[in-house]
């Protein structure tokens, strides 16, 4: 889950170990993906690995591509089996057809889902399918209001840096593009975050630099501790943040020529 547009990049390190979770839930996805021995899948913004390993356990002929550096390097680390390359989810091409691509948690981070959808529908065999989870509709709505709301108490405009599809806007647009809908829902996913009481700070710090963009670096720690008491009550229980997850998945068939 690396496949961003903003510009910034990720830590391979904090991201397998504060926010796992991210391709722990994604597990369910690959049983959603269902992948055959032999069949050639593409894992479209792998991150670190793990899911496309997971793939290829089944036996399928699985690629890994990403647009982060760091996450390729550890991920063909971790793998050296598998293949991994670098690239860019609304621009890629491969020689020979896939009979899947597989996506978690990546393609939220790109509002030019027309190119992604492009580059996807190039990439499948006639027939072939595209299984993904997105961020849907809502995801993290209570952590943006927040972070809108106290951003805006210090004269800074920020805005929602995500793409977050309801299933009639993301369906509407697969169909655009040459896929048939197979399956697809939205669904409340509440998620707990690692490290206690600095799970808020750290997943801003992780996911949040778009969100946070406009705010000065010497400003944003005060911002935070402000978010964090606005959805205290809310959010954290029992030593632990939650935060309001909703997820997006989908499986469409490539039915263009």
């Amino acid at each position: 889950m690396s496949q961003r547009d903003d510009g910034n990049e990720w830590s391979a390190d904090d991201y397998d170990g504060g926010h796992a979770f991210v391709f722990e839930y994604g597990e369910g996805v690959v049983d959603l993906l269902d992948p055959e021995p032999g069949e050639r899948v593409l894992d479209l913004g792998c991150g670190t690995g793990h899911l496309t390993a997971s793939i290829a356990e089944s036996g399928a002929a699985v690629v890994g591509l990403d647009a982060d550096r760091a996450m390729v390097g550890e991920a063909a680390r971790s793998y050296p089996d598998l293949r991994f390359v670098q690239g860019d989810a609304r621009q890629f091409a491969f020689r020979e057809p896939f009979d899947a691509v597989f996506s978690n948690a990546a393609l939220h981070w790109i509002h030019e889902q027309d190119a992604v959808l492009d580059s996807v529908a190039d990439a499948l065999r006639p027939g072939g399918r595209f299984v993904a989870e997105l961020g849907g509709a809502g995801n993290v709505a209570s952590i943006v209001g927040a972070v809108e709301d106290v951003a805006a108490e210090r004269s800074y405009e920020v805005e929602n840096p995500w793409y977050f599809p309801s299933v009639g806007e993301y369906a509407s647009l697969l169909e655009t593009h040459g896929f048939e809908v197979r399956y697809a829902t939205l669904f409340d996913r509440p998620t707990e975050l690692d490290d206690g009481e600095a799970g808020l700070a750290g997943w801003l710090g992780m996911f949040g630099d778009g969100l946070l963009g406009p705010v000065p670096e010497d400003e944003r720690e005060a911002l935070v501790s402000t978010v964090e008491d606005r959805l205290r009550d809310e959010l954290f229980s029992d030593g632990t943040w939650t935060a309001d997850y909703r997820r997006l998945r989908v499986v469409a068939r490539c039915v263009a020529d």
